[in-house]
């Protein structure tokens, strides 16, 4: 008989903006052990035992961009369930959100986890674009992105 495994729920933010037509708000990753040097989505973190993937997603982009976002305009993008077939703390399922709408200016928060924060044309994104998040922007991108998306299987 095969062990269930347990899954880490995490919530992806990306901010579009009529401000900056086509762009996407990315941020660098900066001393966190994962990805350093590579380039993220805005805002994005873990769900927390007993809250909704919505409230988690306005929590982030809360605590890492300052802005104030309300579950209602987050628009789900796609739900990727990814692995590396290895510890358990790799098995994941991802919620990714768009939000066009938000109160405040984003800021770096969390200035020890994030080295700078930029506007990219989703056209014209960072080669050290973090992987899993690089497919689900360029399939956004494409007008190809699947509501569920598997990685690393």
């Amino acid at each position: 008989m095969r062990r269930r495994f347990q899954v880490v729920p995490s919530v992806y933010v990306l901010l579009r903006s009529g401000e900056h037509p086509g762009q996407v708000l990315l941020q660098l990753r900066h001393n966190t052990g994962y990805m350093d040097g590579h380039w993220a989505w805005g805002a994005a973190g873990h769900v927390e035992r007993g809250e909704p993937a919505t409230e988690a997603a306005c929590r982030e982009a809360a605590e890492e961009l300052g802005i104030a976002v309300d579950p209602e305009d987050l628009v789900p993008l796609t739900v990727m369930h990814r692995t590396k077939r290895g510890r358990p703390i790799d098995e994941r399922v991802d919620f990714f959100f768009e939000c066009r709408r938000w109160g405040g200016e984003p800021r770096r928060l969390e200035p020890n986890k994030a080295a700078e924060l930029r506007w990219f044309p989703l056209d014209s994104l960072p080669e050290s674009t973090v992987p899993h998040e690089r497919m689900v922007l360029d399939r956004l991108r494409d007008r190809d992105l699947p509501l569920v998306v598997p990685y690393g299987f």
